[in-house]
């Protein structure tokens, strides 16, 4: 199967332990020097209609992925972290 970026937008991303519905991608991380995705960001729910601003995002690293699907995408949720955490260094741009 062959899958663009923007139709990664589609595919719900679930957990494959206890099958936690995250959402669905809103961004992806791409290192620029070699091409490869590096990671999947799910965009964090607003909070009272936007108003108070939004949920931390949520950050899988492409390493975290364990399967594909026509309309999701199954990961190991024990990788992810947020853009909240502490320990989160956004990428030199």
């Amino acid at each position: 199967m062959i899958c663009s970026i923007s139709e990664l937008q589609y595919k719900e991303i679930i957990d494959i332990a206890d099958g936690t519905r995250y959402g669905y991608i809103g961004d992806v991380e791409i290192d620029v020097q070699t091409g490869a995705i590096q990671s999947v960001i799910i965009s964090g729910r607003p909070r009272l209609f936007g108003l108070l601003g939004r949920e931390p995002d949520t950050i899988f690293p492409w390493s975290s992925i364990t399967r594909f699907g026509e309309d999701l995408i199954l990961v190991d949720g024990s990788q992810r972290h947020t853009s909240a955490d502490p320990s989160f260094k956004p990428k030199d741009t």
